[in-house]
């Protein structure tokens, strides 16, 4: 019978990549997995977290082992390439970081046995991703186990999977379910057990059948449907492996029964009624973790996307952990799974989508919540002409459809590529990453961007992939785009809900990001090396106000929520004071007196409120409360307004003449004053001539992405582009804006 042995403890981790080791060093580090060796380095800024070659070793006692005819190694997450050697033998070579992976060891085994992995994470030309606004933190991250298996038993070593694959369809009020297997070395007398339980436990089908009998198909009557948040009902699937009487190997799965649309006019559609798929992103990384998450972890962040009340998740952007795909199915989430094929096609890299692509859909065949299978991710970045970019996806898109008839493809479309783009038309959804009223233009460009591109393609299903904005502990009473305040985020957050939410024919929202992740490459907000854009912290303890916006159009829980509760000091007379509930009616009371009742019917409520000495703040909905304080002070307290961390100009650096040019002017208004547009060019001038081609977390500088930033601020651009290699010094700015400051406002 199958045994699976943890592998997870003390292994010696070399930090040098000069010779494979033979054996565990006398001054050996050890650690246990699951463990990334760029949980610091990879979150702190600057780039330059350690992207090579470590080696982790370990010794086993074979004669401890249960006593098995076949050892496969297993591990479920080596990032991004690995190499396994046993006792000194080179056995096998993986590319991929997300997926799970399996290598025979059987013949290599000796008394004691030396097992060394050695990862790899250094940039290359071949293995997704390369380029991307996360980082790629490098180690053993997930589980490494030792599984011990009869000669006979269910595949281990196709593309990482089960060895089972469930298929439900639904027929009326029935469910027709095909489970398969596949059996390495089967013999003439051993058979197969099939067994399908409901989720009481109760036996549905047993069936036993020659062991060359791979696939058995059982009528559910009157199934249960799977049906999202509102009723995950799962049932399970076994099958045992006999010989004799005895079982010698077994596989389970659970599988849930629903039929989905996505329609280009009314949406998600699940089991036939309209479900509006509203939900959030999620990277899978922690704040001095990296990505070596354990199962609490996992339960911690599904806790929280059910809280915010939150349908779906893009799980973005690779393979996530079979548990978090096991939690989706079990809470009712819809799901978006995707490969790293992001960014910046690489034509060397062809086979390696393929190669993430069979594992993802292989391992992931079974989860119920998965309806949509993501070919790529802002892959376009440096155009969209590529032959062989247009080929890689029609490779991918076809591969999927012969893997599974039963669930659609989707890209995820940066934001610039135009819409008449070929590879637009090559999935059968899509959707956009757009990010309007944060990297430029105006929060009220959203909705009619949409209404655009579905006037003009009514038939192609269109959904928003990504959008959001960044905020972290900075506070002003006057938010504007790019000041990385909480009340900024709200406020875009309450813009882009009202417009997405009210248009049904759009079939998925997912908000980038539902946390806070680490982006090395960035020095942003003040706190660089993470990507602020997440409607809860880094660290999973502090939920923004924007996440309370979402709860209040999302979620069934009654609650209110009183915004600014870090932004006690205020220097205005009469301060604007916002509340969230989904509840009809809100009363705020001050220093214990009502100042009045509101409705409202997109559940944001705004009140005016006199700011006087200290005031104690108390918003009422029902039996529901939620207070806070503010306190009235003369002078802006300058702990709230943004200092840049490593940044060569802040603020009060800056000289803003009334009635003439700055640097805190947007591109736009820079550009519409001549003179202004000429001190633009030499901007432009330095801009390209430190280029030369070269781009930005693989942004192309083009005309399409020009007409993008021209809500930036000149000093926000400048700053975003030292990740393009493009360094302006503190002189060079201040002659900057001593230039413009020459130049009237038109």
């Amino acid at each position: 019978m199958r045994e699976i042995v943890s592998l997870n403890r003390k292994w010696a981790f070399i930090m040098d990549d000069s010779c494979v080791p033979a054996a565990i060093p006398q001054k050996a580090y050890f650690v246990n997995l699951p463990h990334s060796w760029n949980a610091i380095d990879g979150q702190d800024g600057a780039n330059d977290y350690y992207r090579g070659t470590c080696y982790y070793v370990k010794t086993i006692d074979t004669p401890d082992l249960p006593k098995a005819d076949k050892y496969y190694l297993e591990i479920n997450g080596a990032n991004s390439s690995a190499d396994v050697y046993v006792n000194g033998k080179h056995l096998a070579h993986h590319d991929g970081g997300y997926s799970t992976w399996r290598v025979d060891v059987t013949d290599a085994l000796e008394i004691n046995t030396t097992i060394v992995i050695g990862v790899d994470n250094a940039p290359n030309q071949q293995v997704y991703p390369q380029v991307a606004d996360f980082t790629f933190y490098g180690g053993l991250y997930r589980n490494v186990n030792l599984i011990c298996v009869n000669e006979s038993h269910f595949d281990l070593e196709y593309y990482g999977g089960p060895g089972i694959k469930v298929t439900p369809e639904v027929q009326g009020k029935d469910a027709c379910v095909e489970t398969e297997v596949f059996v390495k070395n089967a013999k003439e007398n051993q058979q197969l057990h099939y067994v399908v339980k409901a989720k009481c436990g109760c036996i549905i089908s047993d069936v036993t059948v020659p062991a060359c009998e791979t696939k058995n198909t059982v009528k559910i009557e009157n199934v249960h449907l799977w049906h999202g948040r509102k009723d995950p009902y799962l049932y399970t699937a076994e099958v045992e492996l006999v010989e004799d009487g005895v079982v010698i190997d077994s596989v389970k799965t659970r599988f849930g029964c629903r039929t989905f649309e996505i329609h280009p006019e009314n949406g998600f559609i699940l089991n036939g009624e309209e479900y509006p798929l509203r939900g959030v992103s999620r990277h899978q990384d922690r704040w001095g973790i990296g990505n070596a998450l354990l199962p609490e972890h996992h339960e911690e962040d599904i806790d929280l996307i059910l809280d915010v009340g939150a349908t779906t998740i893009r799980l973005a952007h690779y393979q996530h952990d079979q548990y978090f795909y096991d939690l989706c199915d079990e809470k009712g989430l819809v799901i978006w799974a995707e490969i790293p094929y992001i960014s910046q096609h690489m034509p060397t890299g062809r086979e390696n989508t393929i190669s993430q692509m069979k594992e993802l859909v292989t391992q992931n065949y079974n989860h119920a919540s998965i309806v949509v299978w993501g070919l790529s991710n802002e892959i376009t970045m440096k155009g969209d002409k590529d032959p062989d970019l247009i080929e890689n996806h029609k490779i991918l898109n076809d591969l999927v459809h012969e893997m599974d008839k039963t669930r659609l493809t989707t890209i995820a479309i940066v934001s610039m590529c135009g819409l008449d783009s070929p590879y637009i038309q090559i999935p059968d959804v899509v959707s956009w990453n757009h990010y309007f009223g944060w990297y430029g233009g105006n929060t009220d460009m959203n909705g009619p961007w949409f209404d655009d591109f579905h006037q003009k393609f009514p038939n192609i299903p269109v959904g928003v992939s990504e959008y959001g904005c960044e905020a972290l502990n900075w506070h002003t009473s006057k938010p504007f785009q790019g000041d990385y305040t909480e009340e900024y985020q709200a406020y875009y957050h309450e813009e882009l809900i009202k417009q997405l939410f009210t248009r049904k024919y759009i079939w998925a929202t997912h908000v980038w990001n539902m946390f806070d992740f680490g982006a090395d490459a960035r020095a942003e907000g003040g706190e660089n090396g993470q990507n602020h854009k997440g409607l809860v912290t880094f660290d999973r303890k502090y939920k923004k106000d924007a996440f309370y916006a979402y709860k209040a159009w999302l979620s069934d829980d009654p609650f209110v929520h009183l915004c600014g509760k870090r932004y006690v000091d205020r220097v205005e007379d009469v301060t604007k004071v916002t509340v969230y509930s989904n509840l009809p009616e809100v009363e705020l009371f001050v220093n214990g007196e009502s100042i009045g009742k509101q409705q409202s019917d997109n559940h944001f409520f705004y009140f005016n409120v006199k700011n006087e000495g200290t005031s104690t703040i108390k918003a009422v909905a029902g039996e529901y409360t939620d207070e806070g304080v503010i306190n009235k002070v003369e002078v802006f307290n300058e702990a709230y307004r943004l200092k840049e961390k490593g940044a060569i100009l802040n603020w009060f650096d800056i000289t803003e003449p009334e009635g003439f040019l700055s640097i805190n002017d947007t591109m736009d208004t820079i550009m519409k004053n001549p003179h202004g547009a000429q001190v633009l060019g030499g901007v432009f001038q330095k801009v390209m001539g430190s280029m030369q081609g070269a781009s930005a977390m693989g942004f192309e500088v083009n005309e399409g992405m020009m007409k993008m930033m021209g809500g930036f601020t000149l000093l926000r651009l400048t700053s975003m582009m030292g990740s393009m290699n493009v360094k302006f010094t503190k002189e060079d700015l201040l002659a900057l804006n001593a230039a413009l400051n020459q130049c009237p406002r038109a």
